[in-house]
């Protein structure tokens, strides 16, 4: 499916289908989020922990790497904000116990950035694909 968004609310309704389509199963559910610099992969998802109702400020984990939020929806207690922009090796997102945060089925993992650490993307993850347009519009499209 592809959108197109022009601000704040499309992304909201564009966000909101991409949840409608997740419910937790045997592994934690995992969403990439792939686009350039700017792309708006980081308000994406800050606009999903609205959705989730999380009012806390949802920055970007560039330099943390991961952020956990707790939430409680369809059976989800944690969305997971991953970001894998300075990583260089899949090694170093084993290391802050990837595989661990996998096998939960109540976590519900956003990473951007997926490219970077490609080989331990799940093949089930669900990609989300951003791409800038203008200032206000970006085209989002991602598989139902």
């Amino acid at each position: 499916m592809k959108f197109v968004s022009k601000g704040s609310e499309d992304t909201q309704k564009i966000a909101q289908n991409l949840l409608n389509s997740l419910k937790p199963g045997g592994l934690a559910s995992v969403v990439a989020l792939q686009g350039d610099l700017g792309s708006g992969k980081t308000n994406f998802t800050q606009v999903v922990g609205s959705l989730l109702g999380i009012t806390e400020n949802m920055q970007s984990p560039t330099f943390v790497i991961e952020k956990i939020y707790e939430i409680n929806w369809k059976g989800f207690k944690n969305l997971i904000h991953v970001d894998a922009y300075r990583l260089e090796k899949d090694k170093e997102l084993l290391h802050l116990g990837w595989e661990e945060i996998l096998k939960e089925p109540e976590n519900l993992i956003f990473i951007e950035w997926p490219e970077n650490v490609k080989n331990i993307i799940p093949e089930y993850a669900k990609r989300v694909y951003l791409k800038f347009i203008d200032e206000n519009t970006r085209e989002i499209s991602f598989e139902s």
